[in-house]
């Protein structure tokens, strides 16, 4: 339920009065009924156009200011109440077929900026019982917008195509495109069984001048009332006499603002008169709808485009992290290998060294097991070989062997002394040359031929 602020912020807004004392004071005195302090407001400076026949037609709405005729009184009727004088409860039939299309606004000014509509519909509308139960049939979206259409295509067939572009939709799908297009809806209720309704539809509604100014300045609605939509609509705007027309506007929850009826025929001047007067009175809350809307555009694109910009800033400190890791783990990676590679590198080395020195160790005690092997060197006589040996180097080595030496002894030799770094070598002589290979170690230097003394020379393999 509405609170009382918001009842008392909508009363100003439809009734124009800055005094919220006043406004209290006169919803107080009505219960806090807010249709019905709205209502008796509006009647109180309405002009009475007649108050002798209860079955007379009503006056057109906010049409007229002269005085009262016939009364004798003497009373000089006030302005139009301005803009919204009249709220309109739809029936549910009507706007069940589009809940959630049209959302309510407190208050005029907020037309634009609108609200959820309230699914706690009030049941008022054609056959409504005392308990507010409505026992029209719900009429769904389709049939809505296939009554507009056969309507749409009937007053063309009847009066031709310069006409007013009456959408081809439910009621509250045209109210909603008003509300989008930031324009008045204007309701036009046909009775064909009328008869100014062919003279008025022919030489005012498809006259060329109010035929281009509705086109371009409201968005237009019409239905039969013989229609489903077309009869709770004339129930609903209470019309009483045709042709009638109405422009109205969204309000809040399942209200419409009524800002106009006209009933009766008119002349086209007419017509345009009255709604070029509504349009004035309207332009200040569409043009504040449109530039709130605007507004509400310009700061959501803002918002989009900040929005963007955060997730662009966003993704590229999350791309710099990202490759600020994958470079710290590409450093660490090749820190580790470079690690790795010098600790098997050490490895290596150490393994060498030690490799090395075994061998090393190894050649030093072959060298002293050969030198050992050889014995002693014996002294000069005839039984002894004097032996001279020739490095590739050019060094020279002299030793003397007994005759009964073998080939394998001059080889020791040469091993003991250390002065080669391979182990494949030949002992050989010159004249003649005679290369003392594997096959000739077993002989005794005399039997070689070397004694009483030989001069060899090592020949690398």
């Amino acid at each position: 339920m509405v609170d009382v602020a918001d009842k008392l912020a909508y009363f100003q807004a439809i009734t124009g009065l800055e005094d919220p004392d006043l406004c209290t004071e006169i919803l107080q005195a009505h219960g806090w009924d807010l249709q019905l302090a709205i209502s008796s407001f509006t009647s109180s400076n309405q002009t009475s156009a007649s108050t002798t026949n209860s079955d007379s037609e009503p006056r057109d709405s906010l049409n007229r200011t002269e005085s009262a005729s016939g009364s004798g009184s003497g009373l000089v009727a006030a302005p139009s109440p301005g803009l919204a004088w009249k709220l309109v409860t739809l029936p549910v039939s009507v706007i069940s077929g589009s809940i959630g299309l049209i959302s309510g606004a407190v208050g005029l000014g907020l037309w634009a900026a609108g609200g959820v509509l309230s699914y706690s519909l009030g049941m008022i509308g054609l056959g409504s019982g005392r308990g507010g139960e409505s026992s029209a049939r719900l009429v769904s979206v389709s049939s809505m917008a296939s009554e507009a259409i056969d309507f749409v295509a009937a007053f063309e067939r009847e009066y031709g195509t310069r006409r007013p572009n009456f959408v081809g939709e439910g009621f509250m799908d045209a109210l909603q495109r008003s509300r989008n297009a930031f324009k008045l809806l204007f309701v036009y209720l046909h009775s064909s069984d009328h008869p100014d309704s062919p003279v008025f539809c022919e030489r005012t509604l498809c006259s060329e001048a109010v035929a281009a100014f509705v086109n371009e300045n409201f968005v237009a609605w019409g239905g039969s009332i013989r229609a489903s939509e077309g009869f709770k609509m004339s129930n609903s705007l209470k019309a009483s006499r045709f042709p009638f027309c109405a422009v109205v506007m969204p309000a809040t929850n399942q209200r419409i603002a009524l800002l106009q009826q006209i009933e009766g025929p008119k002349s086209p001047e007419e017509m345009l008169t009255i709604l070029q007067r509504v349009l004035e009175e309207s332009a200040p809350v569409l043009v504040a709808a449109r530039l709130d809307a605007e507004e509400r555009r310009n700061n959501m694109r803002l918002r989009e485009e900040q929005d963007a910009a955060y997730r662009a800033a966003l993704e590229a400190d999350q791309a710099r992290e990202r490759q600020r890791r994958e470079e710290q783990e590409r450093l660490e990676r090749e820190a580790a290998e470079a690690e790795q590679k010098r600790k098997e590198e050490e490895e290596a080395r150490e393994r060498a060294a030690r490799e090395a020195a075994e061998k090393e160790a190894a050649e030093a005690r072959m060298r002293q097991e050969k030198a050992l092997s050889l014995g002693d060197e014996p002294e000069k006589g005839p039984n002894v070989t004097q032996v001279l040996v020739r490095f590739p180097t050019g060094e020279r080595k002299e030793r003397r062997f007994h005759s009964t030496a073998t080939i394998q002894s001059l080889y020791d030799y040469v091993d003991s002394l250390g002065c080669l770094e391979v182990e494949d070598y030949s002992l050989v002589s010159n004249f003649p040359r005679v290369a003392y290979g594997p096959e000739k170690r077993s002989l005794t230097l005399k039997e070689a031929g070397l004694h009483p003394q030989a001069s060899l020379f090592v020949e690398l393999n």
